[in-house]
């Protein structure tokens, strides 16, 4: 395959701060990238954050067909200078964070392989708003603050365990894969970055229905870390609860699993008397 030429020069972009622009130009990290990828040709990728095209381009070389999502109408215009076949690359104008990932993947009859250097002022929420849709993804591949992967990856009782590492790891496996440091990118970021892999549980740890508890129920018991159990959940939980529950009221939030707030979760939804409770059986 003959690698892609441009069409006519492309316009010249300045990163900007607003949209959190750091783009990505060392050979060696995004021959690493694609690698830890492993993207077979003809394959779909959908790629956040295109940037002047450091993944998108030696991914076509290869034979993949890339949808790019980009905020930034100026990114897309300059990936419009690559001599590409538009059915081999399809550039959509949206905020990812709003964007129906959903909807992508019905319309193309098959799970997302989602990839992307992330914007670091919107990473959390726009991991969120993915994990939402979980079930739709087949797996992905980000570039993030390395601070941030640390926590999203920690095990319990780890000093960077927290929400975030409960509310990831309870909708997908989690894996850092390498760092990257700031001279790989144009302008360079103040932080190092690194790479991780996220790959869709089979099953979610906890049930749709029970979602909205969950992410309340985390929050509550991380919102004051040195706080037991029995006063961060004293709104949702009596000493009889944590009885039934089987845990500890003098524990902290950051000695519990995933799994074990999935389980406070779940029974809270199905607790005899609860707003939540499903009905009885008649």
């Amino acid at each position: 395959m003959q690698p892609l030429t441009l069409t006519r020069p492309p316009p010249r972009h300045v990163a900007r701060k607003r949209f959190g622009q750091h783009f990505l130009h060392d050979p060696r990290v995004i021959a690493r990238i694609i690698d830890a990828i492993a993207p077979k040709p003809h394959e779909t990728l959908v790629e956040i954050g295109p940037g002047l095209g450091a993944l998108t381009i030696p991914l076509l070389n290869l034979g993949v067909r890339i949808i790019a999502i980009d905020i930034d109408r100026d990114v897309l215009a300059h990936l419009t200078s690559l001599a590409v076949p538009p059915e081999r690359l399809e550039l959509i104008e949206a905020d990812a964070l709003a964007y129906d990932f959903a909807g992508l993947s019905q319309r193309l009859g098959q799970p997302l392989r989602v990839i992307g250097n992330l914007p670091y002022n919107i990473s959390t929420p726009l991991l969120f708003h993915l994990l939402d849709q979980a079930h739709h993804l087949s797996d992905m591949h980000f570039m993030l603050q390395k601070e941030v992967i640390d926590r999203m990856v920690a095990a319990p009782n780890r000093k960077t365990y927290g929400r975030l590492s409960v509310m990831v790891q309870a909708k997908a496996a989690a894996m850092s894969l390498f760092d990257v440091g700031p001279g790989a990118f144009k302008p360079p970021p103040k932080v190092t970055s690194s790479i991780v892999r996220l790959q869709p549980l089979g099953t979610p740890l906890v049930s749709a229905v029970a979602q909205g508890l969950f992410a309340k129920v985390v929050a509550s018991a991380f919102g004051q870390r040195r706080k037991t159990l029995r006063n961060a959940l004293s709104l949702w939980l009596t000493d009889g609860d944590f009885c039934q529950l089987n845990l500890d009221p003098s524990c902290r939030a950051e000695t519990l699993t995933p799994a074990q707030f999935a389980h406070i979760a779940q029974y809270l939804y199905t607790r005899p008397g609860s707003a939540h409770a499903a009905p009885a059986a008649e």
